[in-house]
C-alpha cells in the first residue's frame, strides 16, 4: 500500500535524525500508560524535545555573555602579590668620580643594585570611562536576547510541525487498521459460509481457495502495518523527547471535518509573522549593531586607573620581624587614539556592511520564498482536499457495490469471481482514501505553517 510505504520513509526519518541527536537526559519511564492528545503531544515536547532544550540552553548562554559584556562597564580590580630573591645580583659600572670629586675621573667602580630579597603586594584598579566597543556591546544586548529567544520560538514551530504530522500519521494508521480488521471480519464470515456451501457441494474447491488466498493476504497486510505503526509510535516519541519504552497512547481522533478546520482564505498576514521572518529581522539589527562597533572604533577611548600598594626591599630574609614597609598609590587617565591602523578599520566596516546588505538580500529572498510556499500550500490543501472527499465517496461505492455483490453471491446468481473483484475495487478504494487522508495531514501542516499559524 502506497500509504504504508510514506509511514515507513517518515519515521525511518525520524529514527535516523533523532537517533544521531546528542544523548541528553530523558524523563524516566513510568509503569502508568499516559495517554495524549495531539496538544498534549505538543506540550510534553516543548519541555522534553531534545532541539528546543539545545536552543534553551542557547538562550541561558546568550544572557550570561550579555551579564559579562555588563561587566565591562564595571571597575576591573586586581591584585597582585609578588617575592623575587636574587642569589646573584646583577652589577654595574659607575663612574665613582661623579659622587667623590677626589677621584681619577673615569675611574669606574661595580656598584650593585638592589637587594636579594624583594616583596610587594599591589592592587590594580581600572574603570572605562568612554570606550566605543563597550557601548555598542551594552547597546546590542537586547538584540542579541531577541535573537536567542527567536531561536527558541523558531525550533518550537519546527517541532510543532513534525509532530502534528508524526502523530496524525499513527492515527491514519489506526484508522487503516479498524478498516483493514473489518474487512478481514467480513472475509472470514464469507469463507465460513463458503465451506459449508462447499461441504454441500454447492460451489467448487476453486472458490473456497480464492477466498483462503485473499484472506491470508489481507492477514499480511495487517501485520505490516501493525509494524509500521509501532514504528510510528516509536518515532513520535523520540520526536516530543519521551522514552521508546514508555507506555503511550493516543486520543485523538481523525476526520475530514477536523482536517478542513480552520482552513479559508488568510487576509491579515504579515511576513513578521512567520517566525524565520523576525529572526532574520533580529539577525540584520545585529549587523548593524556590529557595523555600528566598527564605525566607532575610530574614535578615542578613555580610562581611569588606579594602583596603589605596599613593597619592601632587603637583604637578609627576615619579614616576620618589625621592619618598615614603602606604600604608594598613584591614579590618572589613559586616552588611546587610533591614528592609523593600516586600513584594517576600513576594511572591517566594509565586511560588516556587505553584512547588512547580504542580510536584506536573505529578507527580499525569504518574502518571495513565504509567497511561493503559501500559493503552493494553499493549492495543494485544497487539491488534496477534493481528493480526499472523491476518495471517500469512492470509498463508500465500493463498499456498497462490495455488499450487493456480497448479497448476490450469498443467494446463488453470483460467483466467487465477482465476489473477490468487487472486495479487491472496496481495499483499492480504501488505499486510495488512506493515501489522500496523510496528503491531506502533510498539506494542513504545510499550510499553517506557512502562514503562520502553528
Amino acid at each position: 500500500m502506497h500509504f504504508k510505504w510514506k509511514l515507513v520513509a517518515l519515521a525511518g526519518t525520524m529514527l535516523h535524525a533523532f537517533t544521531c541527536a546528542q544523548a541528553q537526559q530523558q524523563p524516566a519511564v513510568t509503569s502508568e500508560t499516559l495517554r495524549f492528545s495531539v496538544q498534549d503531544a505538543i506540550s510534553y515536547a516543548l519541555t522534553h524535545q531534545y532541539a528546543i532544550r539545545n536552543a534553551k540552553m542557547d538562550e541561558l548562554n546568550q544572557l550570561a555573555v550579555n551579564r559579562e559584556v555588563s561587566g565591562l562597564a564595571l571597575p576591573q580590580v586586581s591584585g597582585t602579590g609578588l617575592f623575587q630573591h636574587n642569589p646573584v645580583i646583577q652589577k654595574q659600572l659607575v663612574d665613582i668620580s661623579n659622587f667623590d670629586p677626589n677621584a681619577p675621573k673615569g675611574t669606574t667602580v661595580p656598584i650593585a643594585f638592589g637587594l636579594a630579597y624583594n616583596v610587594l603586594g599591589q592592587v590594580d584598579v581600572n574603570q572605562t570611562l568612554f570606550d566605543p566597543s563597550v557601548l555598542v556591546a551594552l547597546q546590542a544586548r537586547k538584540t542579541l536576547e531577541q535573537l536567542a529567544r527567536k531561536g527558541v520560538q523558531y525550533s518550537e514551530v519546527e517541532v510543532k510541525a513534525a509532530v502534528y504530522k508524526a502523530y496524525f500519521n499513527v492515527v491514519a494508521a489506526d484508522k487503516a487498521l479498524v478498516i483493514l480488521d473489518s474487512n478481514q471480519v467480513r472475509l472470514r464470515n464469507i469463507l465460513a459460509e463458503t465451506r459449508e456451501i462447499y461441504k454441500e457441494g454447492l460451489v467448487e474447491k476453486l472458490d473456497v481457495d480464492r477466498l483462503v488466498v485473499q484472506v491470508n493476504n489481507l492477514e499480511s497486510q495487517q501485520t505490516r502495518l501493525r509494524e509500521i505503526r509501532e514504528v510510528g509510535i516509536a518515532a513520535l516519541k523520540f520526536q516530543i523527547g519521551m522514552p521508546v519504552k514508555q507506555q503511550l497512547v493516543l486520543t485523538d481522533t481523525l476526520g475530514n471535518n477536523a482536517l478542513k478546520a480552520d482552513i479559508q482564505e488568510q487576509t491579515d498576514f504579515s511576513y513578521q509573522n512567520r517566525i524565520e521572518y523576525q529572526l532574520l529581522e533580529t539577525q540584520r539589527q545585529a549587523n548593524e549593531y556590529n557595523l555600528k562597533r566598527y564605525r566607532l572604533s575610530a574614535w578615542p577611548s578613555l580610562y581611569l586607573f588606579g594602583q596603589g600598594g605596599a613593597s619592601r626591599a632587603s637583604g637578609k630574609f627576615d619579614y616576620f620581624s618589625s621592619q618598615s614597609w614603602y606604600g604608594y598609590v598613584s591614579y590618572g587617565l589613559n586616552l588611546k587614539v587610533p591614528i592609523f591602523t593600516g586600513f584594517q578599520r576600513l576594511r572591517k566596516v566594509d565586511q560588516a556592511m556587505i553584512a547588512v546588505k547580504k542580510n536584506e538580500i536573505d529578507l527580499e529572498q525569504l518574502r518571495g520564498s513565504i509567497d511561493l510556499e503559501q500559493a503552493n500550500s494553499s493549492t495543494s490543501l485544497r487539491n488534496n482536499i477534493s481528493t480526499l472527499d472523491n476518495e471517500e465517496e469512492n470509498m463508500q461505492l465500493a463498499k456498497e457495490v462490495f455488499e450487493t455483490t456480497m448479497i448476490k453471491y450469498r443467494e446463488g446468481v453470483g460467483s466467487s469471481v465477482e465476489l473477490l473483484n468487487a472486495e479487491s475495487a472496496l481495499l483499492m478504494a480504501q488505499n486510495n482514501y488512506f493515501t489522500a487522508l496523510f496528503n491531506v495531514i502533510v498539506a494542513r501542516v504545510d499550510y499553517l505553517k506557512a502562514f503562520g499559524k502553528l
